[in-house]
C-alpha cells in the first residue's frame, strides 16, 4: 500500500506544475470572476439570453462536426466567423447600449470627481415628496392611472424631448389634474427633475423582461423599460387596481405602502444630500487652498 502511494505521489505529484500566484493575480482572477457573474446576470435579464441559448446550440453542432471531421461543415464555419462577428453586434446591439449605460451610470466616478455640478443645484424637497406620495395614493384611490419618472444622475432629455414641455412646481394638486381623464396631458409619463415637472406626456421604452407576470399592462412594462436603462425611480398608478408601484433598475416592487414609497423618495434625497456634501467639501478644499498660498 506504502509503495502505491509512493509510486503515485511520484508520478503525479512530484512532477506536477504549481505556477507561483501573486496577489496581483488573485486581485486579477476576482475581477474576471466578478465581470463575468455581472454579465451572466445581465444576459439573464434581457432577450440575449434566448439569443445565446441560439448561438450555444450552434457551437454545439460545430463541434460534433468537428468530432466526425465533417469538412463541409467546418469549413463553412471558419469562413463565417467574420460575418457572424458582424451580425452578432448588430443583433446585440440594443443590449450592447444598455450595458453601456449601465456602466456609465456608476457613481464612484463622479463621487470622486465632480465635474459635472449642473445636476446638483436643484434641491429635492420633502414638500415634492409629499406632493408625489399625496397625488399617487389619491389617483390611486380614484383608479386614476399615472406614470410618474423621478430623474436621477442620468439626465432624461431624449425621453422629455418626446413630450410636452413644462416648468412647474410639483405639487399633488398639479400632478393630480394632469393625469385626470380626457385632459390633454393625461396619457403618457410626466419627468420629475429636482424640484420641477419639466415635461408631460413622455413615450418610454418597453420592457423587453420575459419574467414579468402577464397581468400587468403597457403603464407599468414603460416604468420598468425605462429603470433598466437609467438610474430614474419610476411611479405607477395602475388605472385597474390602483395599486402604487415603484420600478428602478429593471425590478417592479408592486402594490407598495405610503411608508414604503416615502422610504424610496427620501432615499433619492439623501443621494442628492451626498453629492452636495462631498461636492461642497471639494469646493471648500480648493478656497482653502487659495487662501492659504495667498
Amino acid at each position: 500500500m506504502e509503495a502505491r502511494i509512493t509510486q503515485f505521489f511520484e508520478r503525479y505529484i512530484r512532477n506536477a506544475y504549481f505556477p507561483e500566484m501573486h496577489l496581483t493575480d488573485i486581485v486579477e482572477i476576482l475581477i474576471i470572476a466578478f465581470l463575468v457573474y455581472q454579465i451572466m446576470i445581465w444576459i439573464k435579464n434581457t432577450k440575449a439570453w434566448m439569443l445565446l441559448k441560439g448561438i450555444l446550440v450552434l457551437g454545439v453542432f460545430i463541434f460534433v462536426a468537428f468530432l466526425f471531421q465533417m469538412h463541409t461543415i467546418l469549413w463553412i464555419a471558419r469562413n463565417s466567423l467574420t460575418v457572424l462577428a458582424t451580425a452578432l453586434i448588430v443583433v446585440f446591439q440594443p443590449e450592447l447600449r444598455r450595458a453601456l449605460e449601465k456602466l456609465g451610470e456608476r457613481k464612484y466616478i463622479s463621487a470622486v470627481m465632480p465635474f459635472d455640478s449642473s445636476r446638483d443645484k436643484g434641491r429635492f424637497s420633502e414638500e415634492t415628496i409629499d406632493g408625489i406620495i399625496d397625488a399617487s395614493y389619491i389617483m390611486g384611490k380614484a383608479k386614476t392611472g399615472a406614470l410618474i419618472v423621478v430623474e436621477q444622475a442620468i439626465k432624461l432629455t431624449e425621453y422629455e424631448s418626446t413630450g410636452i414641455q413644462l416648468d412647474c412646481i410639483v405639487s399633488s394638486q398639479v400632478l393630480i389634474n394632469i393625469f385626470e381623464h380626457n385632459t390633454p396631458l393625461h396619457d403618457g409619463a410626466i419627468i420629475i427633475r429636482n424640484d420641477r415637472i419639466v415635461s408631460a406626456t413622455c413615450y418610454l421604452p418597453l420592457s423587453d423582461n420575459m419574467g414579468l407576470s402577464k397581468e400587468l399592462g403597457t403603464r407599468h412594462r414603460a416604468a420598468v423599460g425605462l429603470s433598466e436603462v437609467s438610474d430614474a425611480l419610476v411611479i405607477v398608478v395602475s388605472e385597474e387596481t390602483g395599486y402604487v408601484s415603484v420600478a428602478q433598475g429593471g425590478v417592479l416592487d408592486r402594490n407598495i405602502s405610503r411608508e414604503k414609497l416615502r422610504e424610496y423618495l427620501e432615499d433619492i434625497q439623501n443621494k442628492r444630500s451626498e453629492s452636495h456634501g462631498i461636492l461642497a467639501k471639494w469646493k471648500g478644499r480648493l478656497i482653502h487652498e487659495k487662501k492659504s498660498d495667498k
